[in-house]
This record gives structure tokens, sequence and C-alpha cells, in this order.
């Protein structure tokens, strides 16, 4: 007998209005920078077709996607959400916080809070259930994220090493080739994460 999965009107509703968010910002975002979807899709080395329907709103874009598209429009991840702080203070309620991504056992990663961009420092709560598995692309050179794991034990995996982090320990890793977070217990696993990706000062080769 076929088992079924059941997905909560909360999660359809958050994926909705994540969606909804991006959407706008995306295109908000693109005609302040003066570029059109071929532009953009160039600079970002996100698909035309992905751009248009994530614009439309009827796409469920990947962190990495999301990634790659803010950094080629000069914002933050947390810009496109709506959970980028850019004043004194801001406290974001835990309806607003946004699930950007979901395992195919009920895990999440939920982005919480982050700054406005281009610089991107932001702070994740993760739950990967037993078998679960997040595979990220590098990030931008010198990108580094601080993690503590609360709940269960964290298998990170760094290019080719792999490293455990168990409950109560704390791990800062450099993130700039391919990595993933694994869990590979028997427990849930659940660890809140900063990231910090900030854009590097050019550097002048002459003149002034």
């Amino acid at each position: 007998m076929e088992k079924k999965v059941n997905i909560s009107t909360e999660a359809v509703t958050d994926v909705e209005r994540v969606s909804a968010t991006v959407s706008q910002n995306l295109k908000l975002f693109r005609k302040q920078n003066g570029l059109t979807l071929d532009e953009l899709s160039r600079k970002s080395g996100v698909s035309k077709g992905m751009l248009v329907e994530i614009e439309k709103g009827s796409a469920n874009p990947s962190i990495a996607t999301l990634c790659r598209a803010a950094t080629a429009l000069g914002v933050s991840v947390a810009d496109f959400v709506g959970v980028a702080v850019n004043v004194p203070v801001r406290i974001v309620p835990p309806e607003d916080a946004s699930i950007l991504w979901r395992g195919p056992k009920g895990g999440s990663a939920t982005l919480l809070v982050g700054t406005h961009g281009p610089d991107e420092i932001e702070l994740w709560r993760w739950t990967l259930f037993p078998g679960e598995v997040f595979e990220s692309p590098g990030h931008s050179a010198g990108t580094l994220e601080l993690l503590n794991v609360e709940t269960g034990a964290l298998t990170l995996k760094l290019a080719d090493s792999e490293h455990l982090v168990k409950a109560g320990s704390s791990v800062l890793a450099r993130t700039e080739d391919k990595h993933a977070y694994m869990n590979c217990g028997k427990e849930e696993l659940r660890f809140v994460m900063t990231v910090a990706e900030l854009q590097r000062p050019r550097v002048r080769t002459g003149g002034l």
C-alpha cells in the first residue's frame, strides 16, 4: 500500500508567501539595476527560464539559485525574502521567518534574519531528520559559516573531508568549496548557523 505524505496547510502557505515575496523583489531589484532578464541571466548564471518563473511566482528556487541572483544584483538573500535589517533595530517575528528548503523527511532550513546586501550576514535554523542531506555549491571567496549543534550530530562535508560535530559543539568553517550538511545518525538534528559573506573591496591597480 502506498504511503501518503501529508503537507500541512501552514507549509503550503509559507511556500506561497516566500514565492510571492521573492517574485516581487526580484523584479524590483532587477529594474533598479537596469537589467533585462537576459542580462541578469548572463551575470548570475541562472537560466532565463528560471528567472521568468521566479518573477511569475511559479517557481520554488533553490537557496543556491537565490544566492547567485542576489550576488548579481548586489543584494542579499534576506533582501529577497523580506527579512533584511537596515535600521538600528528590527524584530522579526517567527511568522515572518522564511523556510527556503524542505527535506524529503520533513527537515527544513529557515532564514531567520539577515543584513541588507551586498554584504551578507544571515542567521539560519536547520532541522534534518535521519538520512537527510543538504548539498551546497561553494560560496564566494572568504565566506565563513559558524554553526552550533543543539541536538543530534551533524556530519559536515567540506570538499572531500568530513567532520562530525556533536550536540553542544560549535564549528567555524570556510565554505568557498562545495559542502554538505548530513544527518547520518538516528536522532533529529537541529543546529543554528550564521553565514558571513562579505564583498571584498576592489584593489586599485593604478591611478586615482
